[in-house]
């Protein structure tokens, strides 16, 4: 795999229980897939969920897999991990993490598997968004966190966006304090919603949020469309970049632009994650 990969716009989820599902899902035009043995999958077809998920991850991938495995408190999670560790995960979804023991406990079993998979850790609860910062400096292993909106909507007895306002933003702030990141965003549920999509997705950018979990393949384009740089921000990027160079070849660290907007090392590593994100268009990837 590639060792500077694009970062991920779209992560489409697909049940464990359903081969058919997973086969399509790595065949389609997200950037990552999700492969789900957690609450997609009903308890007596969770060991065949595991077997599947096993057998599609014996040989390369055409893209990253993640699996959600079930919370630690559910006494299942080990056995979901024994049974898909290996060389081509490329991470665990830990649901419901509220502790970094939690963390801790799964990245020791990784270890012993000999697995070389990240964590992504999903906080679904009122006590995880506390926690927040701390699980994300749990252990080396933590790629990114994440919010689990649908547990968190009732665990915290809210509606609407306006009560997840502060969930959404703490878990942004969270991840970058801690070196991770810009967090993905929760899945937007309405699949038939077309507009709701677009505008949940757009304030998430602005939130600070890059990328998106995805519950249906048709949710893929519009989410890719928003988080790949157009061709305006790409050539700001770049502007601010070659300026920033110039600067500090005259003994400066910042500048000011021509419309008085002072820039600095911060601005400009802002510009240099657009361009990251160019890389889906160089690759192909729309």
């Amino acid at each position: 795999m590639n060792a500077d990969p694009a970062p991920i716009r779209g992560y489409l989820y697909a049940p464990g229980s359903d081969r058919r599902l997973m086969e399509k899902a790595l065949a389609g035009d997200a950037d990552a897939v999700v492969f789900d043995l957690e609450d997609a999958v009903a308890p007596n077809r969770k060991q065949t969920a595991r077997e599947q998920v096993a057998d599609l991850l014996r040989t390369p991938p055409p893209k990253p897999v993640f699996v959600r495995v079930n919370a630690i408190a559910s006494g299942l999670a080990e056995a979901d991990l024994a049974a898909v560790a290996g060389p081509w995960l490329s991470g665990v979804r830990l649901p419901k993490t509220e502790s970094p023991t939690e963390i801790r406990q799964v990245a020791e079993l990784l270890d012993r598997l000999g697995c070389p998979a990240g964590i992504q850790c999903l906080i679904e609860s009122a006590l995880g968004v506390e926690y927040a910062f701390d699980l994300a400096r749990a252990h080396a292993r933590v790629m990114a966190i994440g919010l689990g909106e649908a547990d968190l909507r009732a665990d915290l007895g809210v509606s609407g966006d306006t009560g997840l306002l502060y969930a959404r933003s703490r878990i942004v702030i969270a991840a970058r304090a801690a070196g991770l990141p810009a967090p993905a965003q929760s899945v937007y549920p309405h699949i038939r919603d077309e507009e709701g999509l677009r505008a949940s997705t757009l304030e998430g950018k602005r939130l600070g949020f890059f990328g998106r979990s995805l519950i249906h393949p048709s949710q893929i384009a519009m989410v890719n469309q928003i988080y790949t740089p157009s061709a305006e921000e790409l050539e700001r990027a770049r502007a601010l970049i070659e300026q920033l160079d110039r600067a500090e070849e005259a003994g400066s660290g910042a500048f000011a632009l021509p419309d008085g907007r002072f820039v600095d090392r911060a601005i400009v590593e802002a510009a240099r994650r657009i361009l990251a994100g160019a890389r889906h268009t160089r690759e192909g990837k729309h």
